[in-house]
């Protein structure tokens, strides 16, 4: 079952359960994905879900300190509880032991000895970490090895 049959089905599971913050959520990455898929007249593939998804989780986490920071508690716990539906359709994460152990392989792979060769790292272990991991995440754990 693709990503999008599933967000189907999940929603009408919400509807018919009452599930208010589901129905909203998925409703809301639904359309997203059908702007996109509009915008640029393809069908999307579970791939590119994904990536739409990881953006939603993204701008969440973003507004959850803008919250905090107008006291705003109440809308940071709504954006976290967005982002906890949202994960459900995001591929298994990778624990940060497991990127600490991919990065380290990467950067013997590449010979990395510096801040310099953050580029070439960051551009072979993106895509392997593609929607199972936070890159910004993943930039810090860089850093912290190439310093």
């Amino acid at each position: 079952m693709s990503i999008k049959d599933q967000l189907m089905a999940d929603l009408k599971e919400a509807m018919k359960q009452k599930q208010k913050l589901e129905k909203s959520v998925i409703t809301m990455l639904r359309a997203a994905i059908k702007q996109v898929e509009v915008d640029k007249r393809v069908e999307l593939s579970d791939d590119e879900v994904i990536d739409i998804v990881a953006t939603q989780v993204k701008q969440k986490r973003s507004v959850i300190d803008e919250f905090l920071k107008g006291g705003r508690e109440d809308l940071a716990d709504e954006a976290r509880a967005e982002i906890s539906v949202l994960e459900k359709y995001l591929p298994e994460q990778l624990s940060e032991d497991e990127l600490k152990t991919l990065i380290s392989g990467v950067i013997s792979e590449v010979n990395a000895t510096s801040m310099k060769d953050m580029g070439k790292v960051m551009g072979i272990v993106n895509p392997q970490v593609k929607g199972r991991a936070d890159g910004k995440t993943v930039s810090q754990i860089v850093k912290g090895f190439l310093n």
